[in-house]
């Protein structure tokens, strides 16, 4: 009594049998992910074909999608943009009015400041990060972009065009520094913030150039604040890819050597991770620059001046004279920031290192 008891007691525990027959057929459905390539490409290749030709007696050949299924979202994407721009004016006059007043005080400060000053500084500038020979050419080739724009079938002179450029890029860079530092480190910090971030990421970086002016024309129209945006929203990944890889990298050991020595969270991040990941955050600034730089022309396009504009321009009169000169101007400027960033990032690693 007992016994039968117990033995119904166990039985009506365990598994029924039909159970075990479905997870012994779905055990043995193998993995296409770890079976050998020549298994895989039998099996990809008769699902294709069969797949195909019962679709093709279904449906017949050539069978188009059906849209039909979906739903136009064109409608609901510009009926949210409308009471964005309604409901939302106060930001977004207020962001633009800021933008453009930091883009305008910089502009006016670089155009004012004597040229001399202006090639000197930054021939200083290189020899402190990298040595005479950068300093040398720093000088030589912003001496050479004023120059060009003297030549006797091109009046017009390059030197205000690149301050006006500069100042663009100076305010795009600092206003992704601003934005993507703080976002690498909170990625770093919060797996979630990270999980969240790299999908957006890997969007904002596979996108075609030319998409990055949609959004900012659709709020900011036409001028130079929207070329900020739009050079912001492409160049800001990978401060803040390189800003969270930084701080990941910093060694465990590190880290809990300043926790036993009761360093606060903030403390932690300032004075340990922050100052070890310098490196690798100078490598997101060099390549956030470069970026910068490389959307000159394309921002030329909603209104942007400088160099942009002066290649844009000589492409629209087939001028290939006035072009060259200005994408060598743009070329010339890329050089210079790019090897002061990674001189100053060479520079800090050589530290921690030393």
């Amino acid at each position: 009594m007992d016994s039968s008891a117990s033995g119904g007691a166990d039985q009506g525990s365990g598994p029924s049998p039909r159970g075990a027959i479905a997870s012994d057929v779905i055990g043995r459905i193998p993995d296409l992910a770890s079976v050998g390539l020549g298994v895989w490409l039998v099996t990809f290749v008769a699902s294709v074909v069969a797949v195909g030709f019962v679709s093709g007696l279904i449906w017949g050949t050539g069978m188009e999608f059906p849209a039909s299924w979906g739903r136009p979202i064109g409608l609901q994407v510009d009926a949210l943009v409308d009471w964005m721009k309604i409901h939302m004016d106060w930001l977004l006059d207020g962001s633009s009015d800021a933008v453009l007043q930091l883009l305008v005080w910089i502009e006016d400060f670089l155009i004012w400041l004597p040229w001399p000053a202006t090639i000197l500084a930054v021939a200083l500038l290189s020899w402190r990060a990298s040595g005479l020979a950068l300093a040398v050419f720093s000088g030589t080739a912003l001496l050479a972009i004023g120059l060009m724009g003297r030549l006797p079938d091109n009046p017009d002179s390059l030197w205000a065009a690149s301050m006006e450029t500069l100042a663009l890029i100076i305010v795009s860079v600092l206003i992704s520094l601003i934005i993507g530092i703080p976002a690498g480190i909170l990625g770093a910090q919060s797996r979630w913030v990270d999980n969240i971030s790299r999908p957006l990421l890997d969007g904002a970086q596979t996108m075609p150039s030319f998409v990055y002016l949609v959004p900012a024309l659709l709020f900011f129209g036409l001028g130079t604040v929207p070329a900020v945006v739009a050079t912001v929203i492409y160049a800001v990944p990978p401060v803040i890819r390189l800003t969270n890889l930084g701080i990941r990298q910093v060694s465990p050991e590190t880290v809990e050597a300043a926790r036993s020595f009761g360093a606060t969270r903030m403390q932690l991040l300032a004075k340990v991770q922050f100052p070890m990941a310098t490196p690798t955050i100078m490598a997101g600034v060099n390549q956030t620059t470069m970026l910068a730089l490389s959307m000159v022309v394309i921002a030329s396009l909603v209104g942007a001046g400088g160099l942009g504009e002066t290649v844009l321009r000589a492409l629209g009169r087939q001028e290939s004279g006035n072009a060259l000169i200005g994408g060598l101007a743009i070329v010339t400027l890329a050089i210079i920031t790019d090897r002061i960033t990674q001189a100053l990032g060479k520079a800090r690693e050589e530290a921690l290192s030393g």
